[in-house]
């Protein structure tokens, strides 16, 4: 049998010791990685993981892209779709900093909830997402926009940074979301006063709302966070709660750890998808979605 061969593209210094450690459980025979990678010498390595081996082994290898920038993971996904040659072919896989498989499961999550807590649907609602100038805020909000959701990404900085990133999404992804200036708490009280979701991915260690600010959103049913690192993005609620009712308000809180496990999961998911898969397979956070959506409820 011909052995499961990862190779692994980050444009960093390192590739992440949690995506390693991730595919070998998942079963690789051998993960190589492959640092300071940039876009326009993803073409070539393509060409040689393909035709290093005979056309029906091309599923047995694989090429996984990581870093920190969604939007560069996709276009390096892009290019080794162009560069494959058929018959000979490979796994694509992109999940930069645990991102695409995080945005899915807080998704995942949240969807959930609303559904079995509220009895409502994902795209009946309306969702603020902090952070979302950051890898795992920015998929979340393309995601739930995908499906649905009337979606307003929160600029800490003001709306400049954050109406680029709608820009973004309108052309590469088609869907529309609303930069909104989160520039003081004033402002984010305001934007959380009219929304059904928050969804918080922001830098880790920065407190985006209080408390008191949550508890105030009269028409607040879900909140999640994937801030595990103190203080937390969003407080009450704690890194554990899993759908756990926020103290002092009717909406539920969903915490980092309790996302975090569908995220492991789905990442494990995905590469196995690749190592059993008959054909080649190219995969991003919709395809992460997807998985994490059967997760999830599954329990």
């Amino acid at each position: 049998m011909p052995k499961n061969i990862l190779h692994m593209l980050t444009p960093h210094k390192h590739v992440s010791p949690f995506d390693v450690n991730q595919a070998l459980d998942a079963g690789y025979d051998s993960v190589t990685p492959y640092e300071n990678v940039e876009l326009d010498e993803v073409s070539d390595l393509v060409q040689d993981v393909i035709f290093s081996r005979p056309p029906d082994h091309g599923v047995n290898s694989a090429m996984f892209f990581g870093g920190d920038d969604a939007v560069l993971a996709l276009d390096m996904i892009d290019a080794a779709k162009g560069a494959l040659v058929p018959p000979f072919t490979c796994n694509l896989m992109a999940d930069p900093a645990g991102s695409f498989t995080t945005a899915a499961a807080m998704v995942a999550k949240v969807e959930k909830a609303l559904k079995e807590k509220k009895g409502v649907q994902l795209k009946d609602t309306t969702i603020a997402v902090f952070g979302a100038t950051g890898v795992v805020g920015y998929c979340a909000a393309v995601i739930a926009a995908s499906e649905g959701a009337k979606v307003k990404i929160v600029g800490y900085s003001g709306v400049d940074r954050v109406k680029k990133r709608a820009d973004e999404m309108k052309e590469r992804f088609g869907v529309d979301v609303e930069p909104v200036d989160g520039s003081s708490d004033e402002k984010n009280s305001q934007i959380i006063s009219d929304v059904e979701v928050i969804l918080s991915a922001a830098k880790a260690g920065i407190q985006v709302l209080s408390k008191e600010q949550i508890t105030k959103a009269p028409k607040l049913l879900v909140a999640a966070d994937v801030n595990a690192v103190p203080p937390v993005g969003l407080e009450g609620i704690d890194v554990m709660d899993d759908t756990v009712k926020i103290d002092g308000c009717e909406a539920f809180g969903i915490g980092a750890l309790a996302t975090g496990v569908f995220k492991s999961k789905t990442e494990y998911g995905l590469l196995r998808q690749m190592i059993e898969a008959e054909e080649g397979q190219v995969l991003d956070f919709r395809h992460a979605f997807e998985l994490a959506r059967k997760l999830v409820d599954e329990g």
